[in-house]
């Protein structure tokens, strides 16, 4: 198993998603970060869940899907995970992830 690290980033970008929806739902806000979540929690157990984002970065990206977010992660050891992101599926992640 392995231990899963949200970057200050990553939370910014959930914080930001949740912002967005609650303006017209709330309940509806809390139920899509929570599913979020539940969706990277998956890492904790399957690391190599993901599909390698084809990057020219010094490591490789993977991402998972939860509807048409697209969570962003690195397996930064065999005991942890760094998400880097959550992405709406419109959005070209490459802009976003230095």
């Amino acid at each position: 198993m392995v231990t899963i690290y949200w970057t200050d980033e990553a939370i910014e970008w959930l914080q930001n998603i949740h912002a967005y929806i609650a303006k017209n739902n709330s309940k509806a806000a809390r139920n899509t970060v929570d599913k979020i979540l539940a969706k990277a929690k998956l890492l904790e157990d399957f690391p190599e869940l993901g599909g390698i984002y084809p990057l020219d970065f010094p490591y490789s990206i993977r991402v998972i899907y939860y509807s048409h977010y697209r969570i962003a992660y690195k397996i930064v050891s065999e005991k942890r995970v760094d998400i880097l992101g959550v992405f709406h599926g419109a959005m070209e992640m490459k802009n976003y992830l230095k």
